[in-house]
Formats: C-alpha cells, structure tokens, sequence
C-alpha cells in the first residue's frame, strides 16, 4: 500500500492489526480532518499517483478549510500521529511541499521491497543529502561508491535506482548539468527508522551509542515537528 519504512522488527509481532488503529482516529479528529486524512492516504499510493505521492499543504489546507495557519495544520499532523503512530507516520516535507502518510512493515517485508544494492544506495544518498546536507547526489558518484569494481556496474545502479524511483524514494534532480542527478523524497528520508539508523551507526563506530547520539549524527531534529515524540 504506502511506502516502506525500512527495519522495525521489533513491532513485527504487533502489527497485526493496523486498520483497527483508524478506529481512534474519531476520537481525536474533526469529520473535517478525518476526511483530510484519508485523502492524503489515498494520494500516497503509489498506484493511484505514481511518482506524484501524498499531497501538498496548500492542498491539505483546503481540505481542512483554511489558510496558512500553522497551528491548525500543524496541530492535524500531531493528533494523527499520536493515534495511530504504531502502524503509521504522517509526515510535512517543508523543502518539497509534500505530505504524505508512510505505512510501518517489519523488516521482513521491507526487504522483499528492495535489494541489498537498493538499500545501500538509499543510504548513501541519505548520508550525503541529509548529513553533509548536499543538495542532490550525481550517478557519477554513486557509481563510482558502488561500482568501480563490478562488472556492468552502469546497469546495475541503473536498475537499483529505478526501484527507488518506482516506490517515490528518490526523483531526478533537474538541473542545467549535463550529469545526471538524484534527489530524495521525503518518502526516502522517512524510510529509515531510528532503530536502524542506530544499529547502522554503531556498526560502523564497532561500539554501542544512544538514540540521542545517533540523532544527533544524522540530523534528525530537525525533521520532528514541534510536540511529537520523537
């Protein structure tokens, strides 16, 4: 349905019910926002939009019937999260104008989704764009990280990259470079969760670090909305 966010085996076992968590959705929305909410829903599916997931806030704000008012919108986004933030993950893109809602999978599903080449890509790609704050990654970069040692290590890439497009992780980077360009969706920022993230660090560090740490590292505060846990 929505797009993958990549490893919480720990909730594996407990997501066995993940249209029951909709139920408390009226408890905490408006029939206003609850219609709000299943539009944006309904646009993250990668078959009714194709590469156009989710909707953007001018869009959400006139479903909610108003206009640039960040305490509403934002307060929307909160209450959604709070009630059903077991299953899924409502998320503001500021950058792109985009919102979307992202379903949680156990690893075991997540990795049906994408190759090993398709996962070490992404996290890449996160590391360049969303660390060092790079704007967009070249091909030329990414093949020279992947594939100086294979062999057809064009089509390869080319063939990851085509799935994390297909599921709106990555988008071509429009630029007047003659070289070809990627950028990350806020589908792809989001597919990575903490756990992950931390279990990733601290493999690469060969000691244990803290959620706080890790964070830190990856620059992830900034990505949390005012009042929602993190």
């Amino acid at each position: 349905m929505e797009k993958n966010e990549t490893m919480e085996s720990e909730h594996a076992s407990q997501n066995f019910q993940p249209l029951n968590a909709l139920s408390t959705l009226k408890g905490v929305l408006t029939e206003t926002e609850e219609l709000a909410f299943m539009n944006i829903l309904f646009s993250s599916s990668a078959t009714i939009r194709s590469a156009n997931f989710g909707l953007t806030r001018k869009e959400v704000e006139k479903l909610l019937h108003i206009q640039q008012d960040d305490e509403v919108f934002f307060s929307f986004l909160t209450r959604v999260n709070q009630a059903v933030s077991r299953y899924f993950q409502l998320i503001f893109d500021e950058r792109r104008d985009q919102v979307i809602v992202m379903m949680r999978v156990p690893a075991r599903s997540a990795r049906n989704t994408l190759s090993k080449e398709s996962l070490a890509i992404l996290l890449f790609m996160f590391y360049q764009q969303e660390v060092l704050q790079h704007e967009f990654s070249l091909f030329e970069q990414l093949l020279e990280a992947f594939g100086h040692e294979t062999k057809k290590a064009n089509q390869k890439i080319s063939i990851a990259m085509d799935t994390l497009k297909k599921i709106g992780a990555i988008e071509e980077y429009d630029s007047n470079s003659y070289e070809k360009a990627y950028q990350l969706t806020a589908i792809g920022v989001h597919m990575f969760s903490d756990s992950f993230l931390r279990r990733t660090a601290e493999f690469s560090q060969s000691n244990q670090l803290n959620k706080e740490e890790v964070l830190k590292f990856f620059k992830r505060y900034n990505i949390y909305q005012k009042g929602e846990e993190e």
